[in-house]
């Protein structure tokens, strides 16, 4: 992929519909554990645990580097292998590193090389892998 500006995250990331979702946390935040009920649910896998982040028409896509595209953990399985999908525009971040304190929260964002994309607070949050879908479907209302 060529690209001026790319950068790696620790973040693993699956896509819905064409839009990705980015999801940081620490190690043992739970970001693969996340990433597999999304992909249950219908989700696909980008990328697990580092996801490439490149400009393509001037907004960012996630990809997975080659030595991890295809592969996921699965904490006490071991590594699982199938498809992966990208390069895929990159539309919401989930932090499961940070928990939210209100119960509507005010919109958020993340500058991702200089590109401004929705920002979750995703630590502690119920039903999180179902609202993650139902964001990426049809956003939220201010």
């Amino acid at each position: 992929m060529s690209a001026v500006a790319q950068e790696t995250l620790h973040a693993s990331s699956v896509a819905v519909s064409g839009k990705a979702v980015l999801i940081l946390g620490p190690s043992g935040s739970g970001k693969s554990g996340l990433a597999l009920d999304l992909i249950s649910r219908g989700a696909e896998l980008v990328s697990d645990d580092r996801t490439r982040i490149a400009l393509q028409g001037g907004k960012p896509v996630g990809f997975a580097p080659d030595s991890i595209r295809g592969k996921i953990e699965a904490r006490g399985i071991g590594i699982l292998r199938g498809p992966a999908v990208g390069p895929v525009a990159v539309a919401l971040v989930v932090d499961l590193g940070k928990p939210e304190a209100n119960r509507l929260p005010a919109p958020r964002t993340m500058t991702i090389l200089g590109t401004e994309i929705d920002l979750l607070h995703g630590a502690e949050v119920p039903n999180l892998a179902a609202a993650i879908l139902f964001f990426l479907k049809g956003g939220r209302l201010v």
